[in-house]
This record gives C-alpha cells, sequence and structure tokens, in this order.
C-alpha cells in the first residue's frame, strides 16, 4: 500500500485545524503493532499481517472520519495522522505505546490496543495500564491459538476493558467496529 493521505485520516479531515486539535476531537486511539512478527505472509490472501491491518485501518477511517487517531509501534512508537502506520519491524514495546498515548488518558477517548503477538515485557504493561483511569480494550490479531491472545485478554480484564479475537491475523475491523459501538 502506498504511504499517501488516507480518507477519513486525521490529516485528511483537519480542515484548517492542527493536528493537535484533529488528534483531541478522536472518539478513539488505535494503537497498532507493526513488529516484526506482522510481517508474516499468514493473514487472508497469504498477504503480511501488516498489509491487512493497513487495509482493515484504511476502511475504519473511511467509515469513522477523523474520528481514529492511529499509534504504531514496535521497538519505536509513531503517531499517523495520515492513517497509515509504517512497517516498523523490531521487537513488540507495549508499554511504551501505552505511555505514549498516557496524556489522553482520562479525556473520554477509547483506547484500543491491537496486536498479534506479546509484549517484550509483560510486567511493564501491565504496570502502566494499571495506571490509566480509562479502559484499554484489545484485539489479538494474530493466528488462532497464538500466546498473545492470552496476554492481551488479562490487559483487558485488568483496565476494565474488552478484548476481542478477530477471525483471522491481521484482520481487526470488524473487532474494532464492535468495540467503538459499544462505546457509543
Amino acid at each position: 500500500m502506498s504511504k499517501a493521505l488516507i480518507k477519513g485520516s486525521l490529516s485528511d479531515t483537519a480542515n484548517g485545524r492542527t493536528l493537535a486539535e484533529s488528534f483531541l476531537s478522536a472518539d478513539a486511539i488505535l494503537i497498532v503493532d507493526m513488529s516484526g512478527s506482522m510481517a508474516c505472509e499468514d493473514a487472508p490472501g497469504g498477504i503480511a499481517r501488516w498489509d491487512a491491518a493497513e487495509a482493515e485501518l484504511t476502511r475504519l477511517q473511511k467509515e469513522n472520519p477523523g474520528k481514529l487517531a492511529v499509534i504504531a509501534f514496535s521497538s519505536t512508537v509513531e503517531f499517523c495522522p495520515t492513517g497509515i502506520p509504517p512497517h516498523l519491524g523490531g521487537g513488540t514495546d507495549m508499554a511504551a505505546a501505552l505511555r505514549f498515548v498516557k496524556p489522553a488518558d482520562g479525556t473520554g477517548v477509547k483506547f484500543i490496543l491491537i496486536s498479534d503477538g506479546e509484549p517484550d515485557d509483560k510486567m511493564a504493561v501491565l504496570n502502566v495500564a494499571h495506571s490509566f483511569e480509562s479502559k484499554i480494550d484489545t484485539v489479538y490479531i494474530g493466528p488462532e491459538g497464538g500466546d498473545g491472545a492470552a496476554f492481551l485478554s488479562k490487559l483487558a480484564k485488568q483496565s476494565g476493558g474488552v478484548f476481542a479475537q478477530s477471525n483471522a491475523p491481521g484482520m481487526m475491523g470488524e473487532s474494532v467496529t464492535l468495540l467503538l459501538r459499544a462505546s457509543a
């Protein structure tokens, strides 16, 4: 997929507002795993998980224009105002991703963490999540029976959030849509 501006992304819908103002008007922050394991080509059609995730993010933003902020994480964390996360590769520093979005905690925005695997440091993730006032919903987009599902379920439960599991690797759209409707 190209790294062009995605229809419905925060940059696309800014309409003269700053990116900060657009970010503050988002209903949900999608915290999307773009670590090395997302390159695995087991998503429907034999494509990489991150390619499937990009297609899902494109659709979700078109359906919810200006309402979804996208944050990508791996060993690093990046805000993605154009709507498409870069293929970062590397590890799964979920704790850093939660620390990155922490300033939006308690503002009424919904947090949805989307991942296919286990974090680099489970205890660090749980400690950061414990400091959140807001709930953290999680969506597992790895292979059926993968080890990451149990951890994401635990993370959601600890924060009072909801755990969802996609029907195929890389596919998150249906789960995210249900989570977004649950808060409406």
